[in-house]
């Protein structure tokens, strides 16, 4: 007999170590933002810069910080909630949101969950796929919005070691509306909550990639079935491309993608052949059906969310021809 109290128990608290110290993270990338944005002169946003101690006593600044880290585990969790939920209400074993540390740029990697259980219908497949990057929309927009209201438009003088973000479109339609046209050598300080709400662009539209499993693996091979193969070879494509023109992080993703397609293709080695099994997406029993036309109209804004929110630069100039003729020119 299968008794409940023999099962063993998720291990929830290393889901909560990892969402304080995400807080934690998130709390001090907030800080230099916020340090930036009261005082533009000294902006946080370079390499060699740091949160020196003024930051921490100084309670606009401390309460800003805070701001940042709250926005964004807001929509961070209200992505992982939207695929947890939509398990739960399909009776899917899954579980509660991995949030991942970092001490980069955004104070985290995102946060994910692992579904447990397997996955036999189409619709399911699309509600849960969607239904992370719908309600992570739904809370980065307003958090954008109300950012670049409270944002504001200072001379801005580029150093050594500085760098500037890419902006999605949604991002250049909203700063038109609140900013205009900005004069020469000005440049738009983000509010901690504006810059939340592109953090939560960017994840979404890498989420939304329809490779592997992916949220827009999931909805792409949902809607497609299995012509998704030739949006992975395409997404793939545009990794390398964006590498080389755009941001060279983007190379990370086409590299591994690659990886993963010549180790499944030449089954080599047993363990990574495996491993890299666990990455393909897993088919479904109705491939073949259709989804219903609601689904379908969900999965074409789901699209148009994408593109809206998609970055092809995160970090401007940090292309790899750009990082090449920066090495180049340091060689001579």
């Amino acid at each position: 007999m299968d008794d409940a109290s023999s099962r063993p128990r998720p291990k929830a608290w290393l889901n909560g170590i990892l969402f304080v110290l995400t807080v934690a993270s998130t709390f001090v990338v907030g800080l230099g933002l916020s340090q930036a944005y009261v005082h533009p002169d000294s902006p946080a946003l370079s390499a060699d810069s740091g949160v020196g101690l003024q930051s921490f006593l100084e309670p606009r600044i401390l309460v800003l910080g805070g701001l940042y880290s709250v926005v964004l585990m807001i929509i961070l969790t209200a992505h992982e909630l939207g695929h947890y939920l939509t398990c739960r209400r399909y009776g899917l074993a899954a579980t509660l949101p991995y949030f991942l540390p970092a001490p980069n740029l955004f104070g985290t990697f995102g946060a994910f969950i692992k579904i447990k259980s397997p996955i036999s219908r189409k619709q399911q497949l699309f509600d849960i796929g969607a239904a992370g990057p719908l309600a992570g929309f739904i809370l980065a927009l307003p958090a954008l919005a109300v950012g670049l209201a409270f944002s504001k438009v200072a001379p801005v003088a580029a150093g050594e070691g500085t760098f500037s973000l890419g902006e999605p479109l949604l991002f250049k339609l909203g700063s038109a509306i609140f900013f205009g046209h900005l004069p020469a050598g000005a440049d738009i300080i983000l509010h901690p909550v504006a810059f939340a709400g592109w953090v939560g662009l960017l994840v979404t539209s890498i989420n939304l990639f329809p490779v592997g499993q992916l949220d827009g693996g999931h909805i792409a091979y949902a809607m497609f079935g299995r012509a998704k193969r030739y949006l992975s070879s395409a997404a793939l494509g545009a990794f390398i491309v964006l590498g080389v023109f755009c941001f060279a992080g983007w190379l990370i993703w086409g590299i591994f993608g690659l990886l993963f397609a010549v180790i499944v293709r030449f089954k080599m080695p047993r363990g990574l052949y495996l491993a890299a099994l666990r990455l393909k997406h897993p088919e479904v029993y109705d491939e073949n059906v259709p989804l219903d036309r609601r689904r379908m109209i969900v999965g074409f804004i789901v699209i148009l969310i994408f593109v809206l929110s998609f970055i092809p630069d995160p970090v401007k100039d940090y292309s790899l021809l750009g990082l090449l003729k920066q090495a180049a020119k340091g060689v001579k």
